[in-house]
């Protein structure tokens, strides 16, 4: 079967009364108290960074938000991966300092070379 032919889960929904929430199969999760154990912020250009090491009856994790013109996304790596993390980071840290950048280009159309007279 080809790809283009299947059916699409998001073709059609599914009619739903106004008042009906969008997902009313699952219930809503239950509140879990985080404690905040260390906070830093940091601003590059126009993002803002917030790293905060926080603690819950699950565990430690390290929440990584960053808000851009009002919308914010997060990532949280649990404290067990924080090395691996932080390895990785470094690596792509070194990699970034060391390779050299693209050259620009002004129309990306290769050069002629000047004609002999």
């Amino acid at each position: 079967m080809i790809s283009n032919e299947r059916p699409s889960p998001f073709y059609r929904q599914p009619y739903r009364q106004p008042n009906q929430p969008q997902y009313a199969s699952q219930p809503p999760r239950p509140f879990v108290q985080e404690d905040t154990l260390k906070s830093e912020q940091l601003q590059i250009e126009r993002k803002s960074f917030l790293l905060t090491l926080k603690e819950n009856p699950r565990g430690r994790f390290m929440r990584i938000s960053e808000e851009v013109a009002g919308q914010r996304s997060c990532i949280i790596v649990p404290a067990t991966g924080l090395d691996d993390f932080l390895q990785i980071f470094n690596e792509m840290v070194k990699a970034a300092n060391e390779i050299p950048p693209p050259l620009p280009q002004s129309n990306g159309l290769p050069h002629d070379p000047p004609s002999a007279v």
